[in-house]
């Protein structure tokens, strides 16, 4: 199924230079794995691909249940040098949140994700 990030989490961007930096967080840390497992690198970049120039690194922080991404790039030189009308990386978190990832469905369904339709409890193994 198709998951938008808006559902299952939150962000906040910042910059520093011509470098925007977006924190990803699971709004329940059962929402965790799924978003460090397909919010790749890859995928960040793809999302970007018309906005940024330089390359994405990507820092797991499990213990906030969040990624933190740096858009090397993002901000046309920065705030001081850009003519950008805000080139301050504020908006980044907005549109890292419109992303959608893919996510097989019984994953989904197994850890409660928004739309998804949870399996009755007789069905559940015990560690769910």
């Amino acid at each position: 199924m198709n998951v938008r990030l808006l559902d299952i989490a939150h962000a906040r961007s910042g910059d520093k230079g011509d470098t925007a930096n977006v924190g990803l967080i699971a709004l329940e840390p059962r929402w965790y794995p799924i978003i460090q497992r397909y919010v790749t690198l890859e995928r960040v970049q793809e999302h970007f691909r018309d906005v940024i120039t330089g390359p994405v690194e990507r820092f797991e922080l499990p213990n906030l249940k969040a990624l933190n991404f740096l858009l090397h790039g993002a901000l046309d030189g920065g705030g001081t040098l850009s003519l950008k009308t805000d080139a301050q990386g504020k908006v980044f978190s907005t549109a890292m949140l419109r992303m959608e990832i893919e996510v097989p469905d019984d994953e989904a369904k197994n850890v409660g994700m928004p739309g998804a339709k949870q399996r009755p409890a007789y069905a559940r193994s015990p560690k769910e």
